[in-house]
């Protein structure tokens, strides 16, 4: 009787193992937190919010999420360390109760050209196995349906040892099929150069007819070519032999002597595209990428037709289709032909199949084909694609971390991401979820709000609750959660159009539109509807478009807004002109760099396996210039002490008295104008979150001369609060003259707007013709199409 009762009270009793359901984190200080402490529950969804640049990403990502990788890696052997990117602990007292963290980011997918949506989800593998075991003909394993895989043939003679002497030499031969399209190896196109674009056939060598950045007249590129002797340097080009034109253009390289030093001949051709054609446009400087852009096209390849493949892999199919044919479908479509399979000798990868095929539809990207090339993706889609392999997987007890799911979705696509995020709570996960849509706080059991505002002034925690107290509380997040917007009364009228006739690139259906000028103008609709394809593929990129999409800046941990923006070129030149020296002296990446840390204001310390670490140099003191240049003065600060600045107080610094600088004024206005008044313009790009990445490129593109502004979902990465002085932003571009067209989803843009055109009706081939072209006020009366219903709704029509 009494082991019974002892074996009741032992059951009552929670178990040790039970006690573990937060996640602690005590004094965080990575960025610009202000030692934060705060508990988490496990198995439950969080959802962390605030104005952009109040140190979210840093909580999340940087401190809970790298702590949990860095714990991880540790349990490698040191061998294996050796060959992983090593991480320092995160600036954090205490971190307790940490789970395996999987970061689901924006980053964008790779940009190989050989990288789709297939290959980065396994879906293309899959293919590739079906393919091997039931096309007709049959052509070779699966890499001989791959467009990554060259196919090769060698033979030659083997030795092989006998022992005791003897040897014997065997013919071998070596073939591996593959399933590359030789004219583009796999890229689907071709490049072709314009060769009037490279150089003025008319002239000689000895009369600078070079046409491309950095080949000029005097300089040891061009002196290579003038001096090599294959050619008369007093010839104009177009009277060159074919052979003097083979070698001018294509010639391999050969050693060449020029005034007793030996040098490199290379053809024009191949020199540029090992210099320059290889590179990636987006890291290219300004007027090295606008010469590509004007020199290079980019043509399907005429071998393959752009699959993509050899002409063996695209005759070889299973019911009439060919792996090019699937890989050309949008995925919804390829899972129905999928299910019309029935071949039991391939059941379980046919189910596999299925399942990840189902996972796009599931998630909203039905839309896509397999063929498209991951680099093409939004940061919304590339983040959704990622999710598909975590969907399906047993794991169970994972910290899921989501930087804005909700990215690039249209509202009507928000309830399917919540039902995702939720079904992953629901499998026993820990959600963390970073993000401001007030659709996704609405569904959170536990919400953290960072603040109170950005940079120096945020990095702590302004609420921990629920979202009822978090309405109820006085924080900016809680004051704007029941934000409305409401549709203008008056929209201005337009002073032109933009003519858009016969658009058909992907998925449109011969569209015909005008877009109007001289007004604030949305062009809405759900995600895959045809939106980017009609504003990018269709509106004429001249001098008068300035085009700011959602391409992330790049840029290494010596890059900050001053360098980005263009800024410090005119602070170098006033602190030269004042003190009578080189503008060179006021770089850190140049002359006046302290000599120990090259300008970078710390000493890295690669520990091999270990973390790395990075000290503050000793000798410049982290100011990351020489002492002889921190003597130089202009308004009474030395350079190191400007880069420091708030852009706020710099703009005030510039604006007047002994440094008034007219041109670093601009700049900084158009910095302030954006919103970044707070961010210091010393401070490492690296350090910047997506949101102040996005408006410093916009407030950099601001300063291009264009009537046309074409804006790509600006309010990614935007607080509640933050939309509104976006809002003010375009209203005062338009009052400027002139004309901005955004691609948004935001109905408080949608409602701020003098005329919108909505896309649809739905996504691929069900979407790609104009539902509506109206006034906001229009759409809302019209309730015509899932925008009109979502805009009605915010609006509280």
């Amino acid at each position: 009787m009494a082991r019974t009762s002892q074996a009741k009270t032992a059951a009552s009793e929670p178990h040790a193992a039970d006690s573990h359901d937060l996640i602690r984190v005590h004094g965080a200080r990575e960025n610009n937190l202000k030692d934060v402490s705060i508990e988490i529950p496990k198995r439950r969804l969080t959802v962390f919010t605030g104005v952009s640049g109040s140190g979210k990403s840093s909580l999340v990502f940087d401190t809970i999420a790298a702590e949990s990788k860095r714990l991880i890696n540790e349990t490698y052997s040191s061998f294996v360390q050796g060959f992983m990117p090593s991480m320092a602990r995160p600036e954090v007292d205490v971190l307790d109760g940490l789970t395996t963290a999987i970061t689901v980011d924006q980053q964008r997918m790779g940009a190989d050209p050989r990288s789709t949506v297939g290959t980065a989800t396994d879906a293309h593998a899959m293919l590739r196995i079906l393919y091997s075991r039931l096309a007709e003909p049959h052509i070779g394993p699966p890499s001989a349906y791959s467009f990554n895989v060259a196919s090769v043939s060698a033979s030659g003679g083997m030795t092989v040892d006998r022992g005791a002497e003897k040897t014997k030499t065997e013919k071998v031969t070596f073939n591996r099929t593959g399933g590359m399209c030789t004219g583009c190896e796999g890229r689907g196109t071709v490049t072709d150069i314009d060769l009037a674009q490279l150089y003025d056939d008319t002239k000689s060598l000895n009369e600078d007819p070079f046409t491309i950045p950095t080949y000029t007249g005097g300089g040891w590129v061009v002196r290579v070519i003038t001096e090599s002797g294959f050619f008369d340097p007093d010839k104009p080009i177009r009277k060159y032999t074919k052979k003097e034109r083979h070698d001018f253009l294509y010639r391999e390289p050969t050693k060449v002597k020029i005034n007793g030093i030996n040098l490199t001949y290379e053809g024009l051709i191949p020199k540029l595209q090992k210099s320059m054609l290889s590179k990636d446009k987006e890291s290219m400087q300004p007027h090295i990428r606008a010469f590509v852009e004007r020199a290079v096209t980019f043509t399907t390849c005429p071998e393959c037709d752009g699959t993509r493949l050899s002409e063996g892999a695209r005759s070889s199919k299973i019911k009439g289709k060919s792996i090019a044919d699937l890989s050309a479908m949008e995925i919804r479509d390829l899972a129905q032909w999928i299910r019309g399979l029935a071949e039991p000798s391939v059941a379980p990868l046919l189910t596999a199949l299925q399942q990840n095929l189902d996972s796009f539809v599931d998630i909203g990207l039905g839309y896509l084909a397999l063929d498209r090339a991951a680099g093409t993706l939004s940061g919304g889609e590339a983040q959704r694609v990622k999710m598909i392999r975590h969907l399906g997987s047993s794991l169970t007890d994972v910290t899921y971390v989501f930087d804005e799911p909700t990215a690039g979705l249209h509202p009507h696509d928000i309830q399917r991401m919540n039902d995702l995020l939720l079904q992953l709570r629901d499998k026993g996960n820990t959600v963390l979820v970073v993000e401001h849509k007030p659709e996704v706080i609405a569904i959170a059991d536990h919400v953290v709000d960072l603040g109170p505002g950005a940079g120096s002034a945020g990095g702590s925690v302004c609420f921990e609750g629920t979202v009822e107290g978090l309405k109820a509380g006085d924080t900016i997040t809680g004051r704007h959660l029941d934000d409305r917007a409401s549709v203008k009364a008056e929209v201005r009228e337009a002073d032109g159009a933009l003519e858009i006739r016969g658009a058909t690139a992907n998925n449109l259906r011969n569209v015909d539109v005008d877009i109007p000028l001289g007004v604030l103008c949305v062009i809405t609709g759900v995600a895959g509807s045809g939106k980017s394809s009609l504003v990018h593929g269709s509106v004429p990129v001249d001098a008068g478009v300035v085009s700011v999409d959602q391409s992330p800046i790049r840029g290494s941990r010596r890059s900050n807004p001053a360098t980005y923006t263009g800024l410090l070129e005119p602070i170098r030149k006033a602190f030269a002109k004042a003190n009578g020296v080189k503008p060179a002296l006021f770089s850190a990446n140049s002359e006046g760099a302290c000599p120990t840390c090259n300008g970078a204001g710390v000493v890295y310390t690669d520990l091999g396996m270990m973390a790395g670490t990075a000290t503050t140099c000793e000798d410049c003191e982290g100011k990351r210039f020489e002492a002889s240049v921190l003597e130089y003065r202009l308004g009474g600060r030395d350079i190191s002490e400007v880069l420091q600045m708030s852009v706020a107080e710099a703009e005030e610094f510039f604006g007047a008295g002994e440094a008034k600088t007219p041109a670093a004024h601009r700049v900084l206005e158009r910095l302030v104008d954006v919103g970044l008044g707070y961010l210091t313009i010393g401070q490492p790009l690296t350090t910047l979150s997506g949101g102040e990445r996005q408006r410093l490129k916009l407030a950099t593109h601001m300063g291009d001369k264009g009537g046309v502004y074409v804006l790509d979902e600006p309010t990614t990465g935007l607080h509640l609060a933050d939309v509104e002085q976006l809002l003010g932003l375009l209203d005062r571009l338009v009052d400027s003259g002139k004309s901005v067209i955004v691609i948004e989803h935001h109905q408080a843009v949608m409602a701020h707007a003098d005329w919108i055109v909505d896309l649809g009706p739905g996504a691929g081939h069900d979407g790609g013709k104009v539902v509506f072209e109206g006034t906001p006020a229009d759409l809302v009366a019209a309730r015509s199409t899932l925008t009109g219903e979502h805009l009605a709704e915010y609006v509280g029509a």
